[in-house]
């Protein structure tokens, strides 16, 4: 058996990177290197690993506000003493960075250099609990609110691959569930974004639908994420703002967000609804952001919902792909007591940092080292109940 911890420290390795356009060829050549454990996917190592060149992406990040901080995965088996770590390495701009090869990844354990790490891409499936707003004060709004959670369901529903489950659910003055998790129930899904009915006026309970989403998908194991199509709107929940930050702080699962207050607002203004135009809309998404940020999800804001695709592409290269380091601890190490772990990019000739560079062969500077620690006698004695 296997026991899953995250790192402590919080800290997610990070490239810095130039900033460069994630295309879907480049998807489906990340795909392809999946259990590889040298060569390239979109970038190219040259000189024997000395220096990497990643293609062209975007200039700003697709989502809004910094990236939350994402957990490092740490499995240890007792057993084997095999030490697994998950991660991602990025760009600024919250983009993976592929193509990095194992002799660039230096793993020191207690300061200690592993020389029998093996590194390897990950590709995983993931469990998405889907939560869509359902209503509202405004009868009228509502009408244009399912609409558009009918178009951004559907293009959701595009990127699902047949291994991951999805479950669906819509709240209002109380949370719905419309399905509960499944795999490769495609028709199904698209069903229930099919022919949405207007909901009646209601009271806008979010806080109280993360609470609700949050202990539902504590049972989860694996990658797993909670997708939110909001406005960030709340009106009578019984939970706190506060509250809901705190929760989602400690809990274990990333929150992304597709805001729906600017498409909303637009709408409100253009048929002259002044009830709605006197909702809080910034500070609503204000909060919305504060809530992805916290749980190490992401927040997306589009003035348009007609093409989605780079957002969700964004979405899923960010929950399915990792970067996995496995190595054994020495029968003479002892398994009491924290470990810490530091994870390096560098050039094996020199034993510098990598050179990272752009498309025009501009280097990047530096990478981060990234430190954290983990108890394996712990994780042992849990691994046992």
């Amino acid at each position: 058996m296997r026991f899953i911890l995250n790192d402590t420290s919080g800290l997610t390795l990070v490239c810095w990177a130039a900033v460069f356009l994630f295309s879907p060829l480049a998807h489906a050549q990340v795909r392809n290197t999946e259990h590889q454990t040298t060569g390239s996917a979109t970038g190219n190592t040259t000189a024997g690993a000395q220096k990497l060149q990643i293609p062209a992406r975007a200039a700003t990040p697709l989502f809004k506000g910094e990236q939350g901080k994402q957990k490092t995965e740490i499995q240890f088996d007792p057993t084997t003493r095999a030490v697994t770590l998950k991660f991602v390495v990025q760009d600024p701009n919250g983009y993976f960075i592929p193509g990095i090869r194992r002799e660039n990844f230096a793993v020191y354990e207690d300061g200690i250099r592993q020389t029998n790490a093996n590194v390897d891409i990950e590709h995983a499936p993931v469990t998405l609990a889907v939560f869509v707003e359902n209503g509202g004060r405004y009868q009228g709004l509502n009408r244009y609110l399912v609409e558009e959670t009918s178009r951004v369901g559907h293009q959701l529903m595009d990127e699902i691959e047949p291994a991951d489950k999805v479950g669906v659910w819509a709240y209002a003055d109380t949370v719905q569930q419309l399905m509960d998790f499944s795999s490769g129930r495609h028709d199904k899904l698209y069903d229930l974004f099919e022919r949405p009915q207007t909901p009646l006026v209601s009271e806008t309970n979010l806080y109280d639908a993360l609470v609700f989403a949050l202990k539902r998908m504590r049972a989860v194991n694996g990658r797993k994420t909670i997708i939110l199509l909001s406005t960030g709107i709340d009106t009578f929940s019984k939970t706190t703002y506060d509250d809901v930050l705190d929760r989602v702080r400690n809990g274990d699962t990333p929150i992304y967000a597709i805001s729906l207050g600017p498409v909303l607002r637009d709408i409100a203004s253009l048929h002259n609804m002044d009830g709605a135009l006197r909702n809080d809309w910034d500070g609503a998404e204000k909060r919305l952001l504060a809530i992805a940020q916290a749980s190490g999800g992401r927040l997306y804001s589009p003035h348009s919902t007609i093409d989605l695709a780079p957002t969700y592409d964004d979405v899923m290269e960010n929950l399915r792909i990792r970067y996995v380091i496995t190595y054994t601890l020495p029968r003479d190490v002892s398994l009491a007591g924290a470990h810490t772990v530091r994870v390096e990019l560098v050039n094996p000739k020199t034993g510098k940092l990598l050179e990272i560079v752009d498309a025009n062969g501009k280097p990047i500077h530096a990478v981060v080292p990234v430190e954290f620690t983990f108890t394996p006698d712990s994780a042992s004695k849990l691994t046992e109940r």
